[in-house]
């Protein structure tokens, strides 16, 4: 089980990608070590839109439900805690298939008509609480997922792809979101990573810290990082992450 920390009152969320970890990477030693050294000091969870296997994979193993309080992939929708399962929401049970298949035949329509430095496979990701849509395709290579990157802020491919979602399925109240590299994130009002919150509100923080990368409008952090139950911190690589900490608790 997961220790409680020094300070059990202040709670510690801390995204993925871009923040404990490079995009898509396994956890460095030293970053682990801190986070283990981190616990001493106060209770440490983790919130990312990824499921649970695409996080274990970055976190070094399934361990990692017990290395930590608190354990939110896909947002929170499948929200594990001191290594149990404690909730797990379907996004298609909410919106319905009908809904469903409209926003997957107009993203893939849309998708079939970028023209990229490369394509590859599984441009559609059906996870339990959210889809992730991907022009790349997600089987793409470590370097092809860095060219896309760099391509993406030069031409604005997932923005243009964002606005293209609000503005046709203004109708289904669905929030859509730009997450780590390569791809977006579509889910119901309210579903993102603040969904979590509910499930940490209940345990009497008198601080509940959140560092992520993404935390401009329209990042998959945003909507946590500027609730007002949270102290909102961004940060822009594993090692800004560590150094913010630091300063924070002073060791």
């Amino acid at each position: 089980m997961a220790n409680n920390g020094g300070n059990s009152k202040m709670l510690m969320l801390f995204d993925v990608d871009g923040t404990l970890t490079k995009p898509r990477q396994v956890i460095e030693d030293d970053m682990e070590q801190f986070m283990e050294e981190l616990k001493k000091h106060c209770t440490v969870g983790i919130v990312g839109g990824s499921d649970i296997a695409k996080i274990a994979e970055q976190m070094k193993g399934m361990s990692v439900l017990t290395k930590y309080e608190y354990v939110f992939s896909e947002n929170g929708l499948v929200a594990h805690k001191n290594g149990e399962l404690i909730h797990r929401q379907s996004i298609a049970k909410h919106i319905g298939e009908e809904n469903l298949q409209r926003l997957i035949n107009f993203s893939l329509q849309y998708m079939s008509q970028l023209e990229l430095p490369v394509k590859r496979g599984t441009f559609i990701e059906f996870r339990s609480g959210l889809i992730n849509l991907c022009p790349v395709g997600r089987s793409c290579s470590q370097a092809e997922r860095d060219q896309f990157a760099e391509f993406d802020k030069t031409h604005q491919i997932r923005a243009k792809f964002r606005a293209a979602l609000v503005e046709k399925f203004a109708d289904l109240g669905l929030r859509f979101v730009i997450g780590g590299q390569i791809s977006l994130d579509a889910f119901p009002e309210g579903w993102d990573k603040t969904y979590c919150l509910q499930f940490v509100e209940k345990d009497g923080f008198d601080t509940i810290h959140f560092f992520g990368d993404k935390t401009s409008e329209g990042g998959n952090d945003y909507e946590i990082f500027s609730d007002t139950r949270t102290v909102g911190h961004t940060v822009t690589s594993p090692q800004d992450t560590r150094d913010q900490i630091k300063t924070i608790l002073n060791i």
